[in-house]
């Protein structure tokens, strides 16, 4: 155990130090397996690690669900997506922040990333924002609020790591996702309501849509709704496993693309090379921290972790809350990937032996993820709309998040309390 921690604590020095994560992990990892064993197994354990997670099939789900999600980006889909929730809910008092939310929630369905949601719909709905006069603290709140949607609504990259670090089933974690999303996106539009109805001048209503224009926006969004339902459903009705999908996914993300007339070969280049470096990166994350978790598990970390825990005389959910705790301090400076491929392997064990569901402890793990992202002093899709909107200062954007930082708490609370707003869709697969 106090090999562990002296290893943890070297971490986080190389981390503050600003070495990257996944080659902080490595190391740490490395050295500590050799330490404890022999360097000459170190080696080995890094070759194999490196191995098998390149050539792991399972993994090859990453790759296919970031085009997928690129080719989508690309297609303009981010603008007809904010036209059809402004159509319907524009007129309301926040009305623009409302549809800026749906928006990020159905573009996230097929995108599944956080940070391209929110640099995405920031400059499809930010010059909407500033003609009817928003605040600019509402109207980068609910961008940077309704991006970290992208990495719980399915199908969600992060999830796709958690399932595969924990050996649990993906498929049940993409239908685990899908009410706690949804749960999201109505805590989000109540936060709205509630600061708009404190101070109605942030948020004044836009224009009305008639009836016929509403059904005629809708017209620009049934190609990705058709999308999504194939491979969610298929994946849901055992048609085929969450690999398959992606595939399809990606392949219908193409055809999409390409049906709009929008498919040149140098956005094709484009495409391929940001899925290649984005793929890249998760795998390099994966691989430290695979590492890492090598280091820890041959040390008997996770065990001696769960035997000091089931020795408290409290609640399992005590222990729950003190997690999310953690959870909550390192999210304020750690990026959500690697905060998860760092904690979960040390974590879930743990969890299991408290007799909780690990697809329960996914989804409460990603929505404290979801919280981190805009929670200073990081929060990386504060960043990110600082870096599109640099005329809007950083201070403004975390006022803007508050509200929604409020709202992911008490979502948070109700899928902790009530296990079974994650877990209904997914007993009946």
């Amino acid at each position: 155990m106090e090999v562990s921690l002296i290893g943890f604590a070297v971490l986080l020095l190389l981390i503050f130090l600003r070495i990257p994560i996944a080659f902080a992990m490595a190391l740490v990892g490395f050295v500590g397996f050799g330490e404890y064993l022999n360097y000459h197994a170190a080696l080995s354990m890094i070759s194999q690690v490196a191995s098998e997670t390149g050539m792991s099939y399972g993994l090859s789900v990453v790759p296919l669900f970031i085009l997928m999600g690129n080719f989508v980006t690309e297609s303009g889909l981010s603008k007809e997506l904010y036209d059809a929730s402004y159509a319907f809910l524009g007129h309301k008092r926040g009305g623009l922040s409302m549809a800026t939310i749906v928006a990020c929630g159905g573009f996230s369905a097929v995108c599944g990333s956080s940070l391209a949601t929110a640099a995405t719909m920031s400059k499809v709905a930010m010059p909407s924002f500033r003609k009817f006069g928003y605040a600019d603290s509402l109207a980068t709140g609910s961008i940077a609020a309704g991006g970290t949607l992208g990495i719980l609504i399915p199908p969600s990259v992060i999830l796709i790591i958690y399932g595969i670090m924990t050996e649990t089933d993906i498929g049940k974690l993409f239908a685990a996702g899908v009410f706690p999303g949804l749960l999201g996106i109505f805590c989000y539009l109540g936060a709205v309501v509630v600061a708009t109805k404190m101070n109605p001048e942030i948020g004044p209503p836009g224009e009305r849509a008639t009836w016929p224009e509403r059904l005629k926006s809708l017209k620009g969004v049934w190609g990705v709704l058709l999308l999504f339902f194939i491979v969610m459903g298929g994946i849901y009705a055992g048609i085929f496993t969450p690999t398959e999908a992606a595939g399809i996914g990606a392949t219908g993300a193409f055809f999409f693309i390409w049906g709009r007339g929008k498919l040149t070969l140098s956005l094709l280049k484009g495409v391929l090379i940001s899925t290649a470096t984005t793929t890249a990166m998760i795998f390099t994350i994966l691989i430290g921290a695979l590492i890492f978790a090598n280091f820890v598990n041959v040390v008997g970390m996770p065990f001696a972790l769960a035997d000091f825990v089931l020795g408290w005389d409290v609640s399992p959910i005590v222990v729950v809350m003190i997690l999310m705790g953690i959870y909550v301090v390192l999210g304020c400076v750690l990026e959500s990937l690697s905060m998860i491929m760092l904690t979960v392997p040390v974590f879930y064990p743990m969890i299991e032996a408290l007799g909780f569901d690990l697809i329960w402890f996914g989804i409460v793990v990603v929505c404290i993820t979801e919280i981190s992202l805009i929670t200073p002093p990081i929060g990386l899709n504060v960043f990110v709309l600082k870096a599109v909107l640099p005329d809007v200062k950083l201070g403004t954007i975390f006022k803007g998040v508050t509200p929604f930082w409020m709202a992911d708490i008490v979502r948070l609370t109700l899928i902790v309390l009530f296990p079974t707003i994650s877990l209904f869709l997914a007993s009946y697969m």
